[in-house]
């Protein structure tokens, strides 16, 4: 009979590196964390379930887009907002000195620079779904999109247009201080929605949510709707 393994505090590290594997690339499967981390399935399945425990992950239903295949979908690990906040904390007080740093060297066209490249990898794997979708659907693709990496957006619409909100920001306190960070974000909806858009609020300024609207056009939807969260 093979022993038991136990969580051990040595542990921590390799969660560690598990849950901030998932943070970087969004929900993803035992599977394919074994295979980036160069771990065995069975060590990333007791590394879940302990992250799972402590409340830092929750296991989802995987989206299935085109023909869906024989068999249950696997399931996929995402993080949890307590998780989150915990990446948070020691994040932005690291992201707040290299900025900080970066305006010092570089000034403000340097902090721009550094936050639409940070987007790069975003806009390249939303881009492919909205293209795919009617263009009536793509303010909501978009929300989805954003809602599955960890940003719990929804989107609305109005006479005047459509508003996609965003109830969590992982930025919010670096963008507080460097709203360039903001700036960038909006600037790749609109090159995604092919559309203006306009922020009307945002989390690093005080507000509940951050808050975009698209003006009405031909391309923007007619009737509301908000995403399940």
């Amino acid at each position: 009979m093979q022993p038991v393994e136990k969580v051990s505090v040595d542990d921590a590290p390799t969660r560690t590196r598990v849950s901030q594997t998932i943070l970087e690339n969004g929900p993803t499967t035992a599977a394919d964390l074994a295979e980036q981390l160069g771990l065995t399935p069975a060590a990333v399945r007791r590394h879940l379930d302990q992250l799972i425990v402590e409340g830092v992950v929750e296991a989802r239903d995987q989206r299935i887009t085109g023909q869906r295949g024989r068999g249950r979908p696997a399931k996929v690990f995402a993080i949890t907002d307590a998780g989150r906040d915990g990446f948070e904390q020691a994040y932005d007080k690291l992201a707040a000195g290299a900025l900080r740093y970066l305006a010092d060297t570089g000034g403000d066209a340097a902090v721009m620079d550094f936050a639409r490249h940070r987007l790069v990898d975003l806009e390249s794997r939303y881009r492919p779904l909205l293209e795919l979708a009617d263009p009536a659907q793509r303010p909501a693709v978009l929300a989805q999109a954003l809602t599955d990496d960890g940003f719990a957006a929804s989107v609305s619409t109005t006479p005047a247009g459509a508003q996609i909100c965003q109830h969590h920001c992982p930025v919010a306190h670096v963008a507080e201080e460097f709203p360039q960070m903001c700036e960038a974000e909006a600037e790749m909806f609109s090159r995604l929605l092919g559309s203006h858009v306009q922020r009307l609020a945002t989390i690093a300024h005080g507000d509940g949510v951050c808050t975009t609207h698209l003006p009405a056009t031909p391309t923007n939807p007619t009737t509301a709707e908000r995403l399940p969260s």
